[in-house]
């Protein structure tokens, strides 16, 4: 009888710690699946078609406009994760992050965003997050000018505070040295290889002359004729806000030049040329860029989905932001 007993709660606690490593595995299932490209099939299943036209529609009207919305997801993410903050204005209980320096009189997109915004609260009320409208708008922008496309994951839910400070630790500024750059990504969990695709956005897009100043004046690992030509737009004072393309051949076109720049020592930035400045760590991947558009564009679109999935707000974390400028 005794034995039996004794038979009987093993077998009860067995089934008990059956059911215990059940649990514990679906509930790893679900943290490592909780984006999911198809996260709203049901609920939106207009969504990307919307996020689409709106970046089609802001991209004819002003081409430069997809290099900033690309931005913008990659300025969300890099602060506390891809939950939206960048999008929050200040309010009485904090300041956000537009007034951070590397988002200062250089981040644009916004209205853009509201435009998808009020689109999908006709169409689906409450359901689309801002946060996946960023990383959505990210995809469209950089098809629509000739770039790779990925599945983008989906499910985020947006931050109700944002912060300056944050922004201006997290966000790499363009005189980052390439030790700086690496442990930046790294603190995202992003490695070199995805340091050096995701720096191929610059590809697309423009940069004030403050933020390449010191490279032109002061930095030898540039090519002199290249830096007089800059020179000439950019002086050691004033026009600050005088603008150049990061890729000077095609800054409306996503293709590897960004690369063949590096190359010939023609970086913008100097975070740009510090990708390849004779280092063992990242000249090979810059000369393989260079050569291999396919596989930039392989390496840049899963190296976009990683960075994507830096931290977000899922399950009842956050919320779904009625208007993404503020929380609800």
């Amino acid at each position: 009888m005794i034995g039996n007993k004794f038979a009987l709660t093993n077998m009860a606690l067995f089934r008990s710690l059956l059911l215990i490593i059940f649990i514990v595995a679906v509930s790893s299932c679900q943290t490592n699946a909780q984006l999911s490209p198809n996260y709203y099939s049901s609920t939106c299943p207009q969504a990307l078609s919307i996020v689409k036209a709106e970046v089609a529609a802001a991209i004819k009207n002003e081409t430069r406009i997809g290099a900033s919305l690309l931005r913008l997801h990659f300025h969300d993410c890099f602060v506390n994760g891809c939950d939206g903050s960048v999008l929050l204005d200040d309010n009485s209980t904090f300041i956000g992050e537009k007034t951070a320096v590397p988002n200062n009189n250089s981040a644009r997109g916004f209205n853009v965003v509201d435009n998808i915004k009020a689109r999908l609260e006709k169409a689906c009320p409450g359901v689309v997050s801002c946060a996946d409208i960023l990383a959505i708008a990210a995809r469209d922008s950089v098809v629509r000018l000739g770039g790779p496309s990925w599945k983008v994951r989906l499910g985020r839910r947006d931050s109700t505070s944002a912060s300056r400070s944050a922004a201006n630790t997290s966000i790499p500024p363009p005189t980052s040295n390439l030790s700086a750059l690496i442990s930046s990504f790294s603190a995202q969990g992003l490695s070199i290889k995805n340091l050096v695709a995701l720096s191929g956005s610059h590809t697309i897009g423009l940069a004030r002359c403050t933020s390449f100043r010191s490279h032109i004046y002061n930095d030898s690992n540039i090519d002199p004729s290249f830096a007089n030509s800059l020179r000439r737009i950019c002086p050691r004072s004033g026009n600050d806000s005088v603008l150049a393309p990061l890729d000077r051949q095609t800054p409306t076109c996503f293709d590897n030049l960004y690369y063949k720049n590096l190359l010939d020592k023609k970086g913008l930035l100097h975070s740009d040329q510090e990708i390849f400045n004779g280092s063992s760590l990242t000249d090979g991947l810059v000369k393989k860029y260079a050569a291999d558009t396919s596989l930039l564009f392989k390496e840049f679109a899963k190296s976009m989905i990683k960075m994507g999935n830096i931290k977000p707000l899922t399950g009842n974390a956050g919320e779904i932001r009625i208007n993404c400028r503020k929380a609800n």
